[in-house]
């Protein structure tokens, strides 16, 4: 548990790792940049927030993902550099640039992929949510980290 102050006299109660390590600072800021130069590996979210039971994940993809679906979230992926695709199952396959944002609906078969380049993209998810759904492979992020 970690108490935040405002001044002298507002305070609140958090539990939330992303405030609890911002506890000798009241508030700050996420240089999403800057998150992003800690790492290279791709396919493999990390996570800088959390809100409202959801994490705040990004990633960097390349080339393609594995076809997978949640059965129980959706998924949203908001591009910061690049142009990521979506293919579906039973559906036209979309492309979503950079600036744009999509939802994946609960249920929906789906492979994000590149076309070969270095995306830069920021996911929201509910903190169970599987990095590959309904199917387990041996890169499957089990346990993903803060960063």
């Amino acid at each position: 548990m970690c108490l935040v102050f405002f001044g002298s006299k507002s305070m609140f109660k958090t539990t939330s790792p992303f405030v609890r390590g911002l506890c000798s600072t009241p508030f700050g800021t996420i240089n999403i940049n800057e998150k992003f130069s800690l790492f290279e590996k791709q396919w493999t979210p990390h996570i800088i927030g959390e809100l409202n039971g959801q994490y705040v994940k990004l990633c960097k993809l390349k080339d393609e993902f594995v076809w997978h679906k949640h059965d129980n979230e959706d998924e949203l992926f908001l591009v910061f550099k690049g142009t990521l695709y979506m293919d579906f199952k039973d559906a036209e396959s979309i492309e979503i640039k950079e600036g744009e944002m999509f939802i994946v609906p609960k249920g929906v078969e789906h492979r994000p992929r590149t076309n070969g380049e270095v995306v830069l993209n920021m996911l929201f998810e509910p903190k169970n949510t599987k990095h590959t759904g309904n199917k387990k492979y041996s890169f499957s992020a089990e346990n993903q980290k803060w960063i």
